[in-house]
């Protein structure tokens, strides 16, 4: 009775330990995949002013060029180009790149689109890294004369549309 007891105690603390190794093994390598987006619109200029900030690893790997090279900038520039359109109360708007940086782990991208006197509605296309990261998630808050909007980016929602 004893041994059987003993027997059933161990295959417990067995079961158990093999549980809780599983569950510690799904933590070990957890990366998270997102973009975020800042958009000011500047009343004086009559601009919205963007800046993407995105995990340097990630676009490096997308675009499949080292972070350290020359062409990394212009690489960037142009990825964000291609996967981020925006439009102002239903017309396309060209976006105009003022600069990027490498810091560490994180991409900055500075962008801007001009000649917007009134906001109605805005309309962001946003398929950064998408394409390379399945559980990617890019999130764009806009900031319109006191207004704090969100959206959020992911794959099968890539069109997002707010009304001020």
């Amino acid at each position: 009775m004893i041994v059987n007891r003993l027997f059933k105690m161990k295959k417990y603390f067995y079961i158990s330990g093999i549980l809780t190794l599983f569950v510690l093994m799904s933590f070990i390598y957890l990366d998270f995949f997102s973009s975020m987006t800042k958009v000011d619109y500047i009343d004086g200029s009559k601009t919205l002013k963007f800046t993407t900030k995105m995990n340097t690893n990630h676009i490096s790997d997308a675009i499949k060029i080292n972070p350290n090279t020359a062409g990394f900038e212009a690489e960037v520039k142009k990825y964000v180009n291609n996967n981020f359109d925006v439009y102002v109360n239903g017309s396309p708007k060209t976006l105009t790149f003022t600069g990027s940086q490498v810091s560490g782990e994180t991409v900055w991208v500075y962008y801007e689109t001009g000649g917007i006197s009134d906001i109605s509605t805005l309309r962001i296309k946003n398929t950064i890294l998408l394409s390379a990261y399945p559980k990617q998630i890019n999130l764009v808050n806009i900031a319109y004369k006191g207004k704090l909007k969100t959206m959020n980016f992911q794959r099968g929602k890539e069109v997002n549309e707010v009304s001020f």
